[in-house]
């Protein structure tokens, strides 16, 4: 039986990925709905491919212009918040694939895991800012989440036939170091967003892009995994390696490290993440170790690249400071890409957003909306003033 598929974020990177690969398997998938926030041409070409039963466009205008682009009876076309609940939560969908970047996937992910969906998760923030919330509506309403980012999808296969959670050792996240490995923090102070959205390995959206340029990518990924394998995250690693190929490690307290590889290719642990426990032929390019070579490994440069550890601080102190950790970075990494922030002021403009902070012990929903808008609105408030 067909599964059918809403892919939230289609028109972002991981979104078109995930129909690219979805698209060569029509006897197991159906892409029953899309959502996005814009992007309409891309959005009115996937409509087209793929035939969804319904779309949902964030913004109400560029859902009007769809509307007139498609002129499709047998496609629901609806715009807002609201609607984008109705769709994780429809009855028919099996699989929810959340690909929206930022913290806009948080209340979307709690409603379909409220619905009891299976949720393949690409959107690391939803667990950064409320795992423990996550966590729970998983058990109480028998919803599941796989994770798609490459270093959690590589966890979760190395912990196949773990039968006991004390088994592991630690986890060892792997990372690029991103475009800027080696680089003193004076040579940063003149990196231009043009540079910083120069990745040497993976191909994505800019705001992960430049999380990936500054290690903070890693920081929000340490604390994913804290709530996705359940485990302290002081048993939780990265480590560098700029191949990437191993996506991550577990290792286990004999001494054994079972670790994923496979060519830098978002499709994989896509794929996986709806195959699971399954797996299907795919007519990727496989992976020729001769070819490769060499495989180098290092410990990241905490001094330059600060923002991993600030990660690691905020998962200690707890409660609503990954929020701030998280809300802080969006707003800088915003504020880079539209050239009012240096580079470098962006583990400053976090760090100063964590210290500020009056930290709320075991948040509700609501806290963590209120305190991301607090946040959100004080940064982009100060931002001409002070940064």
């Amino acid at each position: 039986m067909k599964k059918n598929i809403a892919v939230i974020g289609s028109t972002g990177s991981i979104g078109t990925q995930a129909l690219d690969i979805l698209g060569n398997y029509p006897d197991s998938y159906r892409i029953k709905a899309l959502a996005a926030y814009q992007s309409i041409s891309l959005l009115e070409a996937q409509a087209k491919q793929f035939s969804p039963d319904e779309i949902v466009v964030i913004k109400e205008e560029e859902a009007n212009i769809l509307r007139d682009r498609l002129m499709l009876d047998n496609i629901s076309i609806s715009s807002g918040s609201d609607a984008l609940i109705d769709l994780v939560t429809d009855k028919e969908i099996d699989v929810v694939i959340m690909a929206i970047v930022g913290f806009a996937g948080l209340e979307p992910t709690i409603a379909a895991l409220k619905a009891g969906k299976n949720v393949a998760l690409a959107n690391k923030e939803v667990m950064v800012a409320g795992g423990h919330i996550i966590n729970q509506l998983i058990k109480e309403y028998n919803g599941s989440i796989i994770p798609i980012d490459s270093e959690h999808s590589a966890v979760f296969q190395s912990l196949q036939g773990c039968r006991d959670a004390n088994e592991i050792r630690k986890i060892i996240l792997t990372a690029s170091g991103g475009p800027f490995r080696g680089y003193s923090a004076e040579k940063l102070m003149e990196i231009t967003v043009e540079e910083a959205l120069m990745h040497p390995q993976w191909k994505m959206g800019d705001k992960i892009t430049i999380d990936s340029a500054t290690l903070m990518n890693k920081g929000l990924e340490v604390i994913e995994a804290r709530w996705l394998f359940d485990i302290d995250i002081d048993k939780i690693e990265v480590v560098v390696h700029p191949q990437s190929i191993i996506h991550s490690m577990v290792e286990f307290i004999d001494g054994s490290v079972i670790a994923q590889m496979g060519l830098p290719d978002m499709r994989i642990p896509i794929l996986y993440s709806l195959t699971h426990p399954n797996r299907l032929e795919t007519n990727l390019r496989s992976l020729n170790l001769p070819e490769l070579g060499t495989m180098t490994f290092e410990e990241p440069d905490l001094n330059t690249f600060p923002c991993l550890s600030l990660a690691y601080d905020a998962m200690k102190a707890g409660g609503t400071m990954p929020v701030v950790l998280n809300t802080a970075n969006e707003v800088a990494v915003d504020l880079f890409l539209k050239r009012r922030l240096a580079f470098t002021d962006i583990p400053i403009m976090i760090k100063d957003a964590m210290e500020s902070h009056n930290i709320i012990e075991n948040p509700c929903v609501s806290d963590i909306l209120n305190v991301d808008a607090e946040v959100r609105k004080c940064l982009y408030k100060r931002d001409g003033a002070l940064w």
